[in-house]
């Protein structure tokens, strides 16, 4: 049944009596066959093992790891989750760090800038709408390490690594926490980054507003909200181990490099998590979470997307130049650089894999004979609307994919861009038709939901055919 919800299904001419409200009059238009080779459904491969282990070694992979995946919260449910995501804004406040500290007179800081704030405030905005949803859901909220600042009582203490600070609300005391091991607050002391630290404090004050807690990294918190235990959940100072390329080139876009791709890799990661509480939740017939999930997955490529555009900040001359001392280069034709994550390439398969689930969706099995039941099953659901939770979580895997699509066209372009056509094929022209290159592939294919796509189809034709008439 799994195996089958891919294949094309052909729309019957002959409604069933259960819909009497659509003409068996509709004539839809197929587009012709393309001109140019085949396109198919298939899973994109990663790259040679030497090149993925190479790619790891570089940006300290099974370092980075053993962090992502420590758990030192028992009951807690969206640890493994949530830290990932707390470490990519953490390495950002680093990247800023890095970019402000660049010596070179010909680097575009004022861009710089304006990315890595907007950058900083998306991941912002992510981060408090998954505590948001944690605190909302009693299943996930857990034993999360919150401190209550109400209940110090006014007492200034010094432990751990987090400073206090006088806080009057009303006429009650609160104590204001500010973590002194993340780089947020030290940014806002140095003139360069101060501007931009500032920003990323209101805007973490702005998204966490409707959460019953804060992050606690310098925020004004003008309500006096609980504060998560920052420290205890991202330990910067471990992160921070990792800062350093293994690596010592002689190139300032070295670091640069090095410390966007910790980034990105940090946000795949926590769609790895996430994408299986999308699948547990799917199964357990969940559909008002899993739907929430699904618009967080859509929110990560779109994320993975803007972090892949810092690199048309890069020098091109001191990146090519890098590429070179790094040894990159493109083994074949077909093998695109992005593949050497193996983490990317196991999203990408796990985000196509959920168009398995919609016969359990629908609550209908896969016609062995090709008919069209999971097509009238989604146009049932469509016209009736009876099960809006349903209709939240197709329309959100679909946005998964159309993500999912968008941000690999746009990889192909970012890669022209920084590196050359011509390299970006593998040494060969790039300005063909061809289609068979592995980018091409993902973002051109067949859509993962034919049937939704035929009953959207076919549902539109009869409101059109309707409206027509009258």
């Amino acid at each position: 049944m799994v195996g089958l919800e891919c294949k094309p299904e052909m729309i019957s001419p002959n409604m069933p009596n259960k819909f009497p409200k659509l003409s068996t009059k509709i004539h839809i238009s197929i587009p012709p066959a393309v001109s140019f080779h085949p396109v198919t459904n298939r899973s994109p491969v990663a790259a040679s093992d030497s090149a993925c282990s190479a790619y790891e070694q570089y940006l300290r992979l099974p370092e980075l790891s053993k962090l992502w995946n420590s758990r030192q919260f028992s009951g807690w449910e969206n640890e493994s989750i949530l830290k990932p995501a707390l470490h990519a804004l953490e390495i950002t406040f680093r990247l800023v760090s890095t970019v402000l500290s660049d010596p070179r007179p010909y680097v575009n800081q004022r861009e710089w800038k304006r990315r890595l704030e907007s950058l900083a405030s998306s991941q912002v905005e992510f981060i408090a709408i998954l505590c948001e949803e944690d605190e909302d859901n009693s299943e996930t909220r857990g034993n999360k390490p919150i401190a209550d600042l109400s209940s110090s009582t006014g007492v200034l203490a010094r432990d751990g690594s987090s400073a206090e600070v006088w806080k009057i609300s009303g006429d009650a005391v609160v104590v204001n926490r500010t973590c002194e091991a993340s780089l947020l607050p030290r940014l806002t002391t140095w003139q360069k980054s101060e501007g931009i630290a500032q920003k990323i404090l209101y805007s973490i004050e702005s998204e966490f507003r409707r959460c019953r807690y804060t992050l606690g990294l310098g925020e004004p918190n003008l309500t006096g909200k609980p504060n998560l235990e920052y420290d205890a959940v991202c330990r910067p100072n471990e992160l921070h181990a990792l800062k350093r390329s293994p690596y010592d080139l002689d190139n300032h876009e070295n670091q640069t490099l090095y410390t966007t791709h910790q980034i990105m890799e940090s946000w795949i990661h926590t769609a790895q998590q996430l994408i299986k509480r999308t699948v547990s939740r799917i199964e357990s017939k969940k559909f008002d979470q899993a739907s929430s999930d699904c618009y967080l997955l859509e929110r990560i490529w779109k994320l993975l997307e803007e972090i892949q555009d810092l690199h048309l900040l890069m020098d091109p001359d001191d990146f090519l130049k890098l590429k070179s001392q790094l040894a990159i280069k493109s083994v074949n034709e077909t093998e695109a650089f992005c593949f050497r994550s193996r983490g990317l390439v196991e999203i990408t398969k796990a985000c196509k894999e959920l168009k398995h689930k919609v016969p359990d969706i629908l609550g209908v099995e896969v016609d062995l004979k090709g008919g069209p039941r999971i097509q009238e099953a989604a146009m049932r659901l469509y016209s009736d609307k009876r099960d809006a939770n349903k209709i939240h979580l197709l329309q959100a895997l679909q946005g998964i994919e159309a993500a999912l699509k968008r941000f690999f066209f746009a990889y192909k372009q970012v890669l022209v861009v920084v590196m050359g056509s011509l390299e970006a094929k593998g040494n060969r022209v790039f300005t063909s038709s061809d289609s068979r290159d592995s980018l091409s592939q993902i973002f051109l294919e067949p859509t993962y939901y034919p049937s939704l796509d035929a009953a959207k189809t076919f549902l539109g034709e009869f409101w059109g055919g309707r409206f027509c008439r009258e």
